[in-house]
């Protein structure tokens, strides 16, 4: 039995979801003419009571699409130092738009608005760059799956419309955040100018993310899309496993987030870790006591057929998803409790 628990990002289209997949009508979309992906768009623009949304492969483009849209070379976006923005998008945001990160020291990936408020450079001492836009993570990767109650959310919106900022969402996970709140998706397409939402990690879906804000915006997306090479044809194909997903997926979530809960518990007790950071959805991460080597315990558990993945720094991370079975939860948790160093 081999056993995944690298990333949500492993997961393979199920048997319905293939079949939806197989069955889509498409067109050219790089026209606008596939039917499948104006259909996806429509819907997530009206979940998030947006005025319009564009289908991108990958999360990282959605998200280098949204800086490019609200900045200028030489300015400065606002983000926690765990970003995904800063951390794991090959530095796009200095090569593709021209911008800097102000990084801010946040919880788990979380900041605040006087976080934000300190970060933010006198418009007028032009020796320093422009301060033009907050991009939010929720959840947050780097942060072990940590995700915002919305008053933190509209205390920074309030920020940056004090000083003429846009928004930015960094949602790929937020179906997650979503489920484990108890929030609704109009409760964020209130408050951001961007979001983006991503179909292939918890939701299942093999590729794609979407891009949602105002009409505007998304028409300058699309051209934005097209320079960084992300215009794509029959992409209905792809947008009908996003389709199913959105259909059939989300309420699943919280099997994940149990299963990842009773993974920190577990992994508590146990004398070999140091520390477990709290779990609030799919993303579980710690550490293990200076005693024990960090290669050794990755070996022992390839041996017994588990992957999960380092971070560096001593972090080590879990992620649960769909592909991740009750029989393969059984197995890790006694595999974890029979551990010992």
């Amino acid at each position: 039995m081999e056993i995944n628990l690298v990333s949500d990002t492993v997961t393979k289209p199920s048997v319905e979801m293939l079949n939806a997949m197989f069955n889509a009508k498409v067109g050219d979309d790089v026209y606008k003419q596939d039917p499948t992906v104006n259909e996806l768009e429509e819907t997530l623009a009206d979940l998030f009571g947006m005025e319009a949304a564009l289908f991108f492969p990958s999360g990282t483009m959605a998200n280098q699409t949204a800086i490019k849209l609200h900045t200028q070379p030489g300015e400065q976006v606002i983000c926690d130092k765990y970003s995904h923005i800063y951390h794991y998008e090959g530095g796009g945001a200095s090569f593709n738009s021209g911008v800097s990160c102000c990084l801010v020291d946040g919880n788990r990936g979380m900041i605040t608005a006087d976080l934000v408020k300190n970060g933010i450079n006198d418009p007028e001492f032009y020796h320093a760059p422009l301060t033009s836009l907050v991009s939010i993570e929720n959840t947050t990767n780097k942060g072990g799956g940590a995700c915002y109650d919305l008053q933190p959310l509209q205390e920074i919106k309030q920020v940056c419309i004090d000083h003429n900022l846009k928004y930015h969402l960094d949602g790929a996970r937020l179906w997650n955040a979503l489920v484990a709140k108890k929030q609704h998706p109009k409760q964020f397409g209130e408050l951001f100018d961007t979001i983006s939402v991503c179909l292939s990690k918890g939701l299942g879906a093999p590729v794609g993310s979407v891009l949602l804000g105002s009409k505007e915006d998304m028409h300058r997306a699309l051209r934005i899309r097209k320079i960084f090479g992300g215009n794509m044809r029959q992409s209905g194909y792809l947008a009908a496993a996003g389709l199913f997903a959105l259909q059939n997926n989300i309420s699943r979530l919280e099997i994940d987030h149990r299963r990842a809960k009773e993974l920190g518990s577990l992994l508590e007790k146990m004398l070999w870790v140091a520390n477990v950071e709290p779990v609030e959805t799919n993303i579980l991460i710690f550490g293990l006591q200076p005693s024990v080597d960090e290669k050794l315990f990755m070996e022992k558990l390839k041996q017994k057929g588990i992957a999960i993945s380092s971070m560096g720094h001593g972090k080590l991370r879990i992620v649960t998803h769909l592909d991740y079975k009750e029989v393969m939860h059984e197995y890790v948790m006694e595999v974890f409790s029979k551990l010992t160093f």
